[in-house]
């Protein structure tokens, strides 16, 4: 910090020079000491200066008893997952006392590389949002899928030293780190704070990954597993997502004496749900909830995440930070009365507009020539079995399952009286005819297709289909939308979202995305759709990362073996 400001903030602290706002008869939520407590703050030049109303300022405003806590923080999201623009975003969540994020924009660099990460990184230029990056340490996440980009450590490197890098996002490459892969601890070493990435890592495996100097996860399923990971030095980031939700099975793993290495995150939050029930706001009216305590709650998404992140003005009301505060009805619906950025009254959420029409020109959407024969799964002789992905409802991981298939004339077909479709996952980046096909169960699809260019990590393109006719169809629809998502019946489509912008984000406001999100999901449901989010859960099924059974354009993936495995068991084997 200069030395006039400085000076400006110590004069105007000692009441020595005229303040600019005074937040007075405030029910103050101290994070350092969990007191709630009466008092009136001073606010001069966007920091808190002090405490008390007798201070001269330019204007007063009473929060008449009032909550008044810090900004909220969110500690790990992918903006991209909710399909707005970051300006959007910003629009959405500020309302809901969000005040900063740390994003891994890890969707878009695996489309476009550092044009995406760059993306973010400009958005604080128009945005009264701070957005702050971690950036994506795994592009591609695997070699057993396509992506649209490879970020090495040298490419990553040239970000590093930017003002709004904090470190490198969630290592998900475990095993290259047990392994020593020599990249994989390039980008480690590169970085002074690494986010984690290890679901069901434990033992001396976790010891490994934790000495590489990997600081967090937030992939704990299991009570026992957070508190392994606490137990050994990590940060707990606890997710509350829109698909993956762990809030209720690790709430209990927060205590009093470890609650400051804990973290409220989001992960991947989508328009919908940050329209209708909020963002961090959410999780901590749900968090008090289940029984935590309000104060200890709040320090989970303000001075936690500051100090992990090492961003030392922010998290707290105290001399010296910055005003970035939420005024709260109350400390049990946490509903937001109003925010302030940098001392500011959040108004007018938008200073310029942001340029996305050279990422919306980007033909990030190279789909080969298809044929409905491409969708066939040939068998050279009748198998015994087939190996199925089975989804688990509220969660990302899947169980794999071994089915007998339906099979006519050599070729197995889904079968909708088992609840088992078929899956498709095309290369959507090189416009060679990569194509992996396998079965999905737990969708309950009786007719038609639906398909997605939003799927985790790479986003190639996905489809699950009942006949192949319709799984062509959609791959026809989502081509001519250059990206978005599709629902189909009978060579119609019947409802979509454009997603233009490297073909996983809209250029729309977002309640008009909410509107298309929700015809889209009442035409699954004519299909016979069980899923209450089906593209949601349809994004996490190419992600060769999360065990158990994933399709990618390189084949099934069994991720416990971090290899493709036949679709298909021949008679006479296991």
């Amino acid at each position: 910090m200069k030395q006039f400001i400085l000076n400006n903030l110590i004069q105007s602290a000692r009441s020595r020079r005229k303040i600019d706002l005074i937040l007075k008869n405030a029910r103050l939520v101290n994070v350092f000491t969990c007191e709630i407590y009466r008092t009136s703050v001073a606010i001069a030049d966007g920091y808190i200066v002090g405490f008390g109303h007798d201070y001269p300022a330019k204007e007063i405003i009473n929060l008449h008893n009032l909550y008044l806590a810090p900004g909220f923080i969110e500690g790990h999201i992918h903006i991209e997952s909710s399909f707005l623009t970051p300006l959007e975003f910003s629009r959405v969540v500020l309302p809901c006392g969000t005040t900063t994020v740390i994003c891994d924009p890890h969707e878009i660099a695996n489309v476009i590389g550092l044009k995406g990460i760059r993306f973010f990184l400009e958005a604080n230029q128009y945005s009264p949002l701070t957005i702050y990056v971690m950036l994506p340490s795994c592009v591609p996440a695997t070699s057993l899928e396509t992506s649209g980009a490879k970020l090495l450590a040298k490419e990553l490197r040239r970000l590093a030293k930017h003002p709004y890098v904090l470190g490198l996002a969630e290592m998900m490459n475990y095993p290259g780190v047990l392994n020593s892969d020599k990249e994989t601890l390039s980008k480690i070493s590169s970085f002074p704070l690494v986010d984690g990435h290890a679901p069901n890592l434990h033992g001396k495996d976790l010891y490994g990954y934790i000495t590489a100097g990997i600081k967090s996860d937030h992939e704990s399923l299991s009570l026992n597993e957070a508190k392994e990971k606490l137990q050994n030095g990590m940060y707990l980031m606890i997710r509350e997502a829109s698909a993956a939700k762990n809030l209720g099975a690790l709430v209990k793993a927060i205590t009093p004496q470890n609650s400051r290495r804990c973290l409220l995150v989001s992960d991947d939050r989508h328009a919908q749900d940050l329209l209708k029930h909020g963002h961090l706001n959410d999780t901590l009216k749900k968090a008090v909830r289940l029984g935590l305590d309000p104060s200890i709650a709040i320090q989970l998404v303000t001075i936690n995440p500051a100090e992990y992140f090492g961003l030392k003005r922010l998290g707290a009301i105290a001399p010296g930070f910055y005003a970035d505060l939420v005024v709260l009805e109350n400390l049990k619906n946490f509903t937001v009365r109003m925010v302030f950025k940098r001392g500011q009254l959040i108004t007018n959420l938008c200073t310029k507009t942001p340029r996305t029409s050279r990422l919306i020109n980007i033909d990030s959407v190279k789909l080969p020539k298809l044929e409905k024969s491409d969708f066939e799964i040939r068998l050279s002789q009748d198998p015994a079995k087939i190996k199925v992905i089975e989804v688990v409802p509220h969660q990302i991981i899947t169980r794999k399952i071994v089915l007998p298939a339906l099979i006519r004339h050599g070729r197995a077909y889904a079968d909708t009286k088992r609840d088992i479709s078929k899956l498709a996952v095309i290369d959507r980046h090189t416009g060679k005819k990569h194509i992996g096909l396998g079965f999905v169960k737990g969708f309950g699809l009786k007719k038609g297709a639906i398909a997605s260019t939003v799927a985790h990590d790479s986003h190639n393109l996905i489809i699950i289909g009942t006949n192949d006719k319709d799984m062509l169809f959609a791959a026809q629809a989502i081509r001519s939308m250059k990206g978005g998502q599709a629902v189909i019946l009978n060579n119609r489509l019947i409802a979509s979202l454009p997603l233009p912008i490297a073909g996983i984000m809209s250029d729309c406001k977002a309640r008009e995305i909410v509107e298309k999100t929700r015809k889209l999901n009442r035409a699954t449901q004519r299909l016979g759709c069980t899923i209450k989010e089906p593209f949601m859960t349809m994004s996490f099924l190419a992600l060769p990362l999360i065990p158990e059974l994933r399709l990618t354009d390189k084949g099934l993936v069994d991720v416990l073996k971090f290899q493709t495995v036949p679709v298909y068991i021949p008679v006479g084997c296991g």
